[in-house]
């Protein structure tokens, strides 16, 4: 049987997460078939602003205006995401509003049609069935996305806020303390 798609879809981490990459992370999961797995870890700012001749992009980020760390593969990569404004005709669509950004083009021409749009260098990355594996062992809740998960504005406090949105014993998560000896 193939695996059920996460594609558009938001992976919260289970605390605690051994891998320090992902521990206490929100993903965005871009693409997820039978070859794999690809999203980026939406809580993680940088510190950095976008490198020239990027900057041009700048006015068009969203809050806080800098690099995000999507994740531990291809650290020197780039991947921009934005929200399609509602009604605007949007090429690159991947689920819903939510849409790949092409940095090699102009800006100006791709601002119309924007309501958001974060940057990341890296992404998070799964080989067949890896992901599928992790979370079948418990590694990963997965939630519907919302589209201003992706562009948030205040993305450290994410993972709680996304948990507590849930229902039931789910949203008890969102009050796990980040040291669990403290528990």
């Amino acid at each position: 049987m193939p695996p059920v798609s996460t594609a558009g879809r938001l992976l919260v981490a289970t605390p605690p997460l051994v891998d320090e990459n992902f521990d206490r992370t929100v993903v965005y999961v871009v693409d997820h078939d039978h070859a794999g797995a690809v999203g980026v870890v939406l809580n993680r700012p940088g510190a950095e602003p976008l490198p020239e001749p990027l900057d041009r992009w700048t006015p068009l980020l969203s809050d806080p205006g800098i690099l995000y760390s999507g994740g531990p593969v291809a650290p020197e990569a780039l991947l921009a995401l934005g929200i399609a404004r509602a009604g605007a005709e949007s090429e690159n669509l991947i689920i819903g509003r939510v849409r790949s950004v092409d940095l090699s083009a102009d800006p100006a021409l791709i601002a119309p049609d924007l309501d958001g749009l974060r940057v990341f260098t890296g992404y998070s990355g799964w080989g067949p069935g890896q992901l599928d594996g992790e979370i079948t062992a418990g590694a990963w809740i997965v939630l519907d996305a919302k589209d201003e998960d992706l562009v948030d504005p205040v993305p450290r406090t994410l993972w709680r806020r996304v948990l507590a949105r849930q229902t039931g014993r789910l949203a008890w998560l969102a009050e796990v303390p980040d040291d669990l000896s403290a528990n």
